[in-house]
């Protein structure tokens, strides 16, 4: 073996990026479907407590994301030992969270565990995508895009086994969500065994921190774009199960609808990665928000028994996902390695901006159906079930139509 060869980094084996990826969309989006629902028929804790401390948690992103983001950055000569010591934390909070009866207040449990998840969540996420820059630079032309397909396609799949599987155990086990936890704590200790050989920084440049990110015109519009855009998927994936069980009087149609809803999304996924190859990213993008409106658009005549149309707009707006988790990452990811290479502190303001999303509609939507005299489980009163339809379909319409906009306004080009 040649010199030059001993020194040539083996190509990623983007196959292990796939189910990293998997493993964190189990332990992230899935937990705003589950978890306060679970809370609230198993322990009797209001959607309104439960929206506070959602809220909260995401307040202390407020300061802890761009904090994780430099943390990863300042330990990534040691960073495989630093994401196994982050995923065992993540593991066990699962656990604790699902499968562990509360030792205190079942409240301070939720928020104690959360916390627990979400933090160590943050720091493998903005680890993970940092290192997805080095690693895209290594795959030639088109590597942020070829990268993106084999780890968003994985967080889709890993989304649809979290958000379906806990329904798919109902029957067969007395604590579905324990037994679940289970399983993400194996799942997780087999993804993190695949990626141990990835995590490689020897070729990264030394840190720049936040300001390259923040001075850059197109790095802002892309965050404030980031924002937009996950909100509809933080609005409809909080009132999900609420929409089905109250709006569509369908209880039990859940599981076979959000597995159509992220198998859909997995199947476009590559779909949208090649066609943006051919096509340019923010093109390709602008038509799958598109087809998220016009979905959502229609969920708005929706009444109770209409659970055929919900999957009709189940399978379309899981594929306009499929487009936004694909392509829009991949936008800002091009771009921290224009701006700022080392990535791991930019990402820690988009992994900032995308969750900040998450703690409005909690804090905004549940008590204002609470206030509605919306119940979960329960008949509810004409005015409760339509404010719980316009926040759920309206609302997602009209934000990503503000993100549409604000795309089609941007010189992604522009140096």
């Amino acid at each position: 073996m040649s010199m030059a060869q001993a020194h040539t980094p083996a190509l990623p084996r983007l196959p292990a990026f796939a189910g990293f990826a998997a493993m964190l969309a189990a332990a992230g989006l899935p937990l705003y479907i589950h978890a306060p629902k679970f809370y609230v028929d198993q322990y009797g804790v209001s959607l309104a407590a439960l929206g506070a401390v959602l809220f909260g948690l995401r307040l202390l992103d407020v300061v802890q994301d761009p904090l994780l983001g430099r943390l990863s950055e300042a330990l990534r000569a040691h960073r495989a030992a630093a994401v196994a010591a982050a995923v065992a934390v993540l593991a066990g909070a699962m656990l604790g969270l699902f499968a562990v009866t509360p030792p205190v207040a079942p409240l301070l449990w939720f928020t104690l565990m959360l916390t627990l998840v979400f933090s160590s969540f943050s720091f493998l996420t903005i680890s993970f995508y940092a290192q997805g820059v080095e690693t895209a630079d290594r795959l030639g032309t088109a590597g942020h895009l070829r990268l993106a397909r084999w780890r968003e396609t994985g967080a889709l799949l890993g989304i649809c086994l979290a958000a379906v599987v806990p329904t798919a155990l109902i029957g067969l086990t007395a604590q579905p969500l324990a037994a679940f936890a289970l399983g993400f704590a194996v799942l997780a200790l087999l993804a993190a065994g695949a990626m141990r050989a990835e995590w490689n920084a020897a070729h990264m440049p030394a840190a720049s921190g936040f300001g390259p990110v923040l001075r850059d015109r197109i790095s802002r519009r892309l965050l404030f774009i980031g924002f937009l855009n996950a909100a509809p998927v933080a609005v409809s994936s909080t009132l999900f199960l609420f929409f089905v069980e109250s709006r569509l009087s369908a209880p039990g149609a859940e599981g076979p609808l959000l597995l159509l809803f992220f198998l859909s999304a997995a199947a476009a996924a590559p779909f949208w990665g090649r066609t943006a190859e051919r096509y340019g990213a923010t093109k390709v993008l602008g038509l799958g928000m598109t087809l998220s409106i016009l979905a959502f658009g229609f969920a708005l005549t929706l009444g109770a028994g209409d659970v055929v149309p919900f999957a009709l707009i189940c399978l379309a707006s899981g594929a306009a996902l499929g487009a936004d988790m694909t392509l829009l990452p991949a936008l800002f990811a091009a771009r921290m390695a224009r701006v700022a290479p080392t990535a791991a502190e930019g990402f820690g303001l988009w992994s900032f901006v995308s969750k900040l999303t998450l703690a409005f509609a909690a804090v905004l939507l549940l008590p204002a159906l609470e206030g509605a005299g919306f119940q979960a489980g329960t008949a509810n009163p004409p005015q409760a079930l339509t404010l719980l339809t316009l926040f759920y379909a309206a609302l997602p319409c009209g934000l990503k139509a503000l993100a549409l906009a604000l795309l089609a306004t941007t010189d992604l080009e522009e140096t």
